[in-house]
């Protein structure tokens, strides 16, 4: 009886584990749509007008599309503009320009050397990890070693050049896998180049 019960319950869990991408995904939509909502909400409180409104939401999205594709492809005036703003303020700008060398790192606007992706022994020898390749000077390395399953947290780390492996996967494979915590992982001819020190024979 008892064994059946488990199955039972193991049965339930795997069906709830299953759902769970969809749970996701519909929790983002309604995050999305409640935004959407409140911001729909304000501007219209404010123009009291439904067409106005929606003319506002349409322009919005093709300038913040216009400025994405300016700053992709290299700098865009009126974030330029912002930038020396916001760079007299003291205390603000070294919040904004931290916070900004970060997005870049992560949405690929900022330097090529941002988008690296390393493998690096941590927190000991013969474990390797994936880390963004942040910085570097000559041949020292500083890497963001993020923590499954979230990316965004982690450590700072500075290595010399011949304590990494080089990936070919990019921010976004690496991230994939870090949140997926190794499911989501396309590379695994990469784990055999990995050097094992205290290998057995």
């Amino acid at each position: 009886m008892n064994e059946q019960v488990k199955k039972v319950f193991n049965l339930f869990l795997i069906g709830v584990l299953a759902f769970l991408p969809v749970f996701l995904v519909t929790q983002i939509v309604i995050f999305v749509k409640r935004l959407m909502s409140n911001t729909y909400g304000m501007v219209f409180g404010y123009t009291d007008n439904a067409l106005i409104t929606i003319i506002l939401f349409i322009f919005s999205f093709l300038a913040f599309t216009y400025i994405g594709h300016r700053v992709r492809i290299g700098k865009s005036f009126i974030i330029e503009m912002i930038d020396a703003v916001i760079e007299r303020i003291p205390l603000l700008n070294s919040v904004y320009r931290i916070t900004k060398k970060i997005v870049d790192m992560f949405s690929g606007s900022g330097q090529q050397g941002m988008r690296e992706v390393v493998y690096v022994e941590y927190p000991k020898d013969d474990v390797w990890v994936p880390a963004y390749v942040t910085n570097k000077n000559k041949e020292m390395y500083i890497l963001f070693v993020p923590t499954s399953p979230n990316p965004t947290s982690g450590f700072t780390v500075i290595v010399h050049e011949s304590k990494v492996v080089k990936s070919k996967m990019d921010i976004e494979e690496a991230t994939s896998f870090i949140v997926s915590v190794g499911v989501d992982f396309n590379r695994i001819a990469e784990i055999t180049s990995l050097p094992q020190s205290n290998a057995l024979s």
